[in-house]
């Protein structure tokens, strides 16, 4: 199957919303990269794995980073690196434990500038428990790497009660989320400067662990999803685990944790909250049972906006459903087009 427009056209070159996240990146991922690279690992999560190695379970992940700018309130790109795998890691139920980083760096780039992603990333690091252990570097010439652009993939020990994956995903099951959406992505469009538009939104960008690993510890055996609403944000992340459990969400607009800010930002510029990333939330997949002890220790463990947002339905299979806040029914489909470039 090949990579297709919105439209339904043929697509033979690589544009930018094959990186979004969204419809056309899954398209890329099944039509070039699964299909040759096809295995068990492989067709259940494409940017982690869980390994079993002499009777433990390793989660192993990688990711890519670049951003535009990349410092922005909140966040800096060294520091994404970093969290980021680390909040990957996260998603298998796993304790983070190694990292390794990679650079691409354009000709002509700042030392000074390196340095500051470098400290950026170590302090990132110590403040995850988390030790880089190794790396690798690459220099291009000038103009052909945006700056620089940093690879960073993740080890982890999976923990004992954990079983999560977006295929476990079952009717009667309650949505959670951890925090507000869409920050990550109005912070760097803000931060751009392309649009006139002045608020004061700083980016989630951090770590879960501390509220995410207790939780695991203590509720394990009812979590049965983890997933991070990054590229896509949390319409497109809901949209995953539906079409992997074969199963149906429907959430309330009403429960959605939405910054006035971010909202404001977003009528301005004409965006939707449900399709930008978010660097420092998790969705959750619980058993109904456990819900609100759920919601109650990860807002124990620095989690204060952790709200239960919706439940999981028998069908329609795979599709994603919003009650609004008038009371009508608004269907959220995978993200198409491109919401935002070069942001995480």
């Amino acid at each position: 199957m090949r990579p297709t427009t919105t439209t339904g056209d043929t697509l033979d070159k690589i544009n930018l919303e094959h990186g979004a996240g969204g419809k056309l990146s899954h398209d890329l991922l099944r039509s070039v990269f699964s299909s040759r690279y096809g295995n068990e690992y492989l067709e259940r999560a494409a940017d982690k794995a869980i390994i079993k190695l002499t009777g433990r379970r390793l989660a192993f992940t990688t990711d890519a980073f670049v951003m535009s700018p990349r410092n922005v309130p909140g966040c800096s790109l060294g520091a994404l690196s970093v969290f980021g795998t680390v909040n990957d890691l996260l998603t298998c139920g796993a304790r983070p434990l190694y990292l390794s980083s990679s650079f691409v760096i354009e000709e002509g780039f700042p030392i000074s500038e390196l340095e500051e992603i470098a400290r950026d990333m170590a302090s990132a690091a110590r403040r995850c428990d988390v030790k880089i252990v190794t790396g690798d570097t690459k220099v291009v010439e000038r103009g052909k790497a945006d700056g620089v652009f940093i690879v960073t993939s993740g080890i982890g020990e999976v923990l004992s009660k954990a079983n999560v994956s977006g295929s476990n995903a079952a009717a009667g099951d309650s949505v959670i989320v951890t925090g507000s959406v869409g920050r990550h992505g109005i912070a760097v469009m803000l931060a751009r400067g392309e649009f006139g538009v002045t608020a004061e939104v700083e980016s989630d960008c951090r770590p879960l662990s501390s509220s995410l690993l207790p939780v695991l510890r203590k509720y394990g055996p009812f979590v049965h999803t983890l997933r991070d609403p990054t590229r896509g944000g949390l319409a497109t992340t809901l949209n995953e685990i539906a079409m992997e459990s074969g199963a149906s969400i429907n959430i309330d607009e009403g429960k959605v944790p939405i910054e006035p800010t971010v909202r404001a930002a977003c009528d301005l510029l004409g965006l939707d909250p449900f399709y930008l990333a978010c660097e420092g939330v998790m969705v959750l997949v619980v058993r109904s049972q456990a819900e609100s002890s759920v919601v109650r220790e990860l807002r124990r463990r620095g989690a204060p906006k952790s709200i239960a947002i919706g439940s999981v339905k028998r069908s329609p299979k795979g599709r994603v459903s919003m009650t609004t806040s008038v009371g009508g029914k608004r269907y959220l489909g995978m993200l198409r087009g491109v919401s935002l470039p070069r942001i995480c």
